[in-house]
C-alpha cells in the first residue's frame, strides 16, 4: 500500500476514535456511490453525521481541510442522498470534517462540525 494511503488510513482510523470517545455511533465506513465515498458515516443525536476525513502529514501548503473541493463536496452529498434512500432515513444530516495533520513530530486533528451546507 503506498504510503498516502496508509496515512490516510491512519487518518480515519484516529478520526473514528475520536468520534467513538464523543458519543458518535459508527453506521458505516467508506461508503461507495458512483464516484463519491464518504470516508465515515456516524449518527448523533438522531442526526446523521456524514464525515470527510483529510490527513496530512505537513500544513506546508496549508490546513486539511482546505482541500475539501467544490467538487468533493457535491458528491458527498449525492453519497449521503444515496444512503438516506438506501436505508429509507428520515433524519437530519450534518456534514463535518476531520483534519488530521500526522508526521513523526506531531500529531492534531481538528473537528469540524457543520464543516459545509448541501446548499
Amino acid at each position: 500500500m503506498a504510503y498516502h494511503n496508509e496515512l490516510g488510513k491512519l487518518g480515519e482510523d484516529l478520526a473514528v476514535e475520536v468520534l467513538m470517545r464523543k458519543g458518535y455511533e459508527i453506521l458505516e465506513r467508506n461508503f461507495t456511490y458512483g464516484k463519491a465515498e464518504i470516508d465515515i458515516i456516524a449518527l448523533k443525536n438522531n442526526k446523521i453525521i456524514v464525515v470527510e476525513v483529510k490527513t496530512r502529514n505537513s500544513a506546508v501548503f496549508g490546513d486539511p481541510q482546505s482541500f475539501v473541493s467544490k467538487k468533493k463536496i457535491g458528491l458527498l452529498v449525492q453519497a449521503a442522498n444515496e444512503y438516506i434512500i438506501q436505508n429509507n432515513l428520515d433524519m437530519e444530516v450534518r456534514f463535518d470534517i476531520i483534519a488530521v495533520l500526522k508526521n513523526k513530530k506531531e500529531q492534531h486533528l481538528d473537528h469540524l462540525e457543520n464543516a459545509f451546507y448541501h446548499f
